[in-house]
């Protein structure tokens, strides 16, 4: 038997390490596994700057980089460094990475027998859907967040031309793919409501490495604790980002109606275009059981979920968010800790069905403050949440399966392409 020939992927994503969040870490995971399943992975990507639109010193004076990080090679091209707040800039941002990425990239990247672009934002489907013709090789579209649609419902933008202009832009992407790979079930039916095939669009959830998030007790734990004076409190925690789509503003109005209840503390850690605005709440409610922690390293969350009673996953109310499964609770449920889920639809479905918290209504704070407090009078319903949710991640959501899954899907585009 001859040797299986070794499938050379171009994954294209805005967001990559050292930045954190859903995109880059779904981006890195299925990477470095397919890597290890013996692909060759090129990442095309920018420089680092989410969510503040800061760049780290180490990449600070580039407009081109290449460079290894555990076996995968990156190509990092220009981006305008902008904060994650203001429609304005970050569209510059957005645009000036896809005519960056295909004019600096498309040199730089070699051979490739697929290309896969990881939306949002929209136009590195652009960028791909380009590159790909450039190469002549097929071209994935993968498809995390509905776009134009959620920044519509978001109020991000109103403008009638731009969102007819970019629905056109969307359809065609849509029809121009090879594979549509998105990650909610409950996003096929709306994808093909837009006259593209269900027959081309795949579901490859998010998932969690088993290995870097399971329960941490140790000194470290116990020292976090100590330097923030909660080592005897009941720990309300939320960990990502904070942004316009999140309502942490519902959780200080929570944290507020929990005033007199000395033993419950917030912890909010992370960044995001809200932060200033919730810090400023926060002052003027004067809640002292409210503490904000910048955003950590990827190596040190699983610390400060180790060190929480119960972990939030809120969102506004807005019928978008039906069809999102924010990635975050598959890490809660591999920590063995129990959720609050403020998110009625497919993501709220998940945490029942696996017996791994309880729903509270979205930017409800009296609702929240209920569910708390239930939690907080009973340890064992804690302990059960808590357990029922890593065994069901182990069953159903380790990365690693998901992401073979996904390699296998990629190899079989290829090979169809090549009849």
């Amino acid at each position: 038997m001859g040797k299986k020939k070794k499938i050379k992927i171009l994954l294209i994503t805005e967001y990559f390490p050292p930045e954190i969040g859903a995109g880059s870490n779904r981006a890195y995971e299925h990477a470095f596994i397919w890597r290890n399943e013996g692909a060759e992975v090129t990442i095309l990507t920018g420089f680092p700057d989410y969510p503040d639109g800061i760049v780290p010193e180490e990449y600070k004076g580039y407009h081109f980089l290449k460079e290894v990080i555990n076996g995968l090679n990156i190509v990092r091209t220009y981006t305008y460094s902008a904060p994650n707040e203001g429609f304005f800039k970050r569209s510059i941002s957005y645009l000036s990475f896809m005519f960056s990425s295909v004019i600096q990239g498309t040199r730089k990247i070699g051979k490739q027998d697929i290309i896969i672009a990881t939306s949002p934002p929209f136009f590195v489907g652009v960028a791909g859907f380009l590159i790909s013709r450039f190469k002549h090789v097929p071209f994935v579209f993968e498809v995390r967040d509905l776009w134009p649609d959620s920044i519509v419902e978001l109020g991000q933008l109103r403008n009638s031309l731009i969102i007819k202009l970019l629905q056109m832009l969307e359809k065609f992407l849509y029809k121009k793919a090879k594979l549509i790979v998105v990650v909610a079930n409950s996003s096929i039916e709306l994808i093909r409501k837009k006259g593209v095939s269900s027959k081309k669009i795949f579901v490859i959830k998010n998932g969690v490495d088993l290995n870097k998030f399971k329960l941490i007790e140790n000194e470290y734990t116990l020292k976090i604790k100590e330097e923030l004076q909660i080592s005897n409190k009941f720990i309300v925690t939320y960990i990502g980002t904070l942004g316009l789509s999140h309502a942490i503003d519902k959780v200080l109005e929570t944290a507020n109606l929990l005033i007199e209840s000395k033993d419950i503390v917030f912890l909010i850690i992370g960044s995001g275009a809200e932060k200033t605005n919730l810090i400023r709440k926060k002052t003027e409610l004067n809640l002292k059981n409210v503490i904000f922690l910048n955003q950590m390293p990827k190596d040190k969350i699983p610390l400060y979920y180790s060190i929480s009673d119960v972990l939030l996953v809120p969102l506004k109310k807005l019928d978008l968010f039906s069809n999102v499964i924010p990635s975050k609770i598959f890490e809660i449920m591999a920590m063995s800790k129990p959720i609050i889920i403020s998110v009625d639809g497919e993501a709220r479905k998940i945490v029942e069905e696996a017996g791994a918290g309880l729903f509270a209504k979205p930017v409800d704070p009296s609702d929240l403050k209920e569910k708390i407090i239930l939690l907080k009078n009973d340890p064992d319903l804690c302990l059960k949440f808590g357990k029922n949710g890593r065994l069901f991640v182990q069953n159903f959501f380790d990365r690693e399966n998901l992401a073979i899954n996904y390699l296998q899907l990629l190899e079989s585009a290829v090979k169809e392409s090549l009849k």
